[in-house]
C-alpha cells in the first residue's frame, strides 16, 4: 500500500510528468492533493499498470482528490529551454493551477526548481511510494495519452496512437518516410546515424 503522506505541513501535493522521453508531443504534469484517508487497491506508479487501470483511477483521482491540476509545455518550448527546464515549467503551470495551494510538494525524482516558498522533497521513483505522485503520474500519463490519441488523427503516419511519441523503431521508420511533423522535438536526436544510413547500402 502506497504512503499517503511524506510529512505533517499540510496540504501535500505530489507532482509528476509524462512524456520527458518522447521525439514528439509535449510534456505533461499533473499535481494533485489526495485527502489523507485515501486509499485504492489499483493505485502504483503509472507504468506499472494497464491502460484500463490507468483510466479507471483518473476517473476515481478526478473525483475523490481534494484538488488536481493538469498541464503541459508543447515542443517549441521544449526546443527552446530543454526537456528538463520544461518539465519543472509544467509542474509549476499545474501547481499554479490547484484552487489551494500547497504546504509542501512532493515530487517524483532527483531533481525540481523550487516552487516559490514551498518546501518539497524530491523522492526518486516516488510514484511507487507516494499516493500523491502515483495519482498524479496517472493523470499526466493518460492526459497525455489522449492528446497523443488525437495527433494521431492528422498524423497517421506516426503510430502514435500506440507508442505515444516514444522512440519506437516504427515511430523513427515514419520519420525516416514522411519526414517530421511540426509536432517533433527538433532539439531531439530523432534519427541516430544507424538507422540513417540507407537500407539499399
Amino acid at each position: 500500500m502506497l504512503l499517503i503522506n511524506h510529512q505533517h505541513i499540510q496540504p501535500e501535493a505530489g507532482c509528476d510528468e509524462a512524456g520527458r522521453g518522447c521525439l514528439a508531443g509535449p510534456v505533461f504534469a499533473a499535481a494533485v492533493i489526495l485527502p489523507l484517508r485515501f486509499r485504492h487497491p489499483l493505485l502504483n506508479d503509472s507504468k506499472q499498470l494497464k491502460p484500463a487501470e490507468r483510466d479507471q483511477l483518473r476517473y476515481v483521482i478526478e473525483k475523490e482528490a481534494e484538488f488536481y491540476a493538469v498541464a503541459s509545455v508543447d515542443n517549441i518550448e521544449i526546443d527552446r529551454i530543454n526537456i528538463l527546464q520544461a518539465s519543472f515549467k509544467a509542474m509549476h503551470l499545474a501547481l499554479e493551477q490547484l484552487s489551494q495551494q500547497p504546504g509542501f510538494i512532493l515530487v517524483d525524482g532527483n531533481r525540481f526548481v523550487p516552487y516559490g516558498q514551498v518546501p518539497h522533497a524530491c523522492i526518486i521513483q516516488g510514484d511507487g511510494i507516494y499516493a500523491s505522485i502515483a495519482a498524479a503520474s496517472i493523470l499526466a500519463k493518460t492526459y497525455r495519452d489522449e492528446y497523443m490519441q488525437q495527433l494521431h488523427a492528422q498524423y497517421p503516419h506516426f503510430g502514435w496512437n500506440d507508442n505515444k511519441g516514444y522512440p519506437t523503431l516504427h515511430h523513427r521508420k515514419a520519420i525516416r518516410e514522411h519526414g517530421e511533423t511540426p509536432y517533433h522535438r527538433k532539439s531531439f536526436r530523432l534519427l541516430p546515424e544507424e538507422l540513417e544510413v540507407n537500407e539499399d547500402l
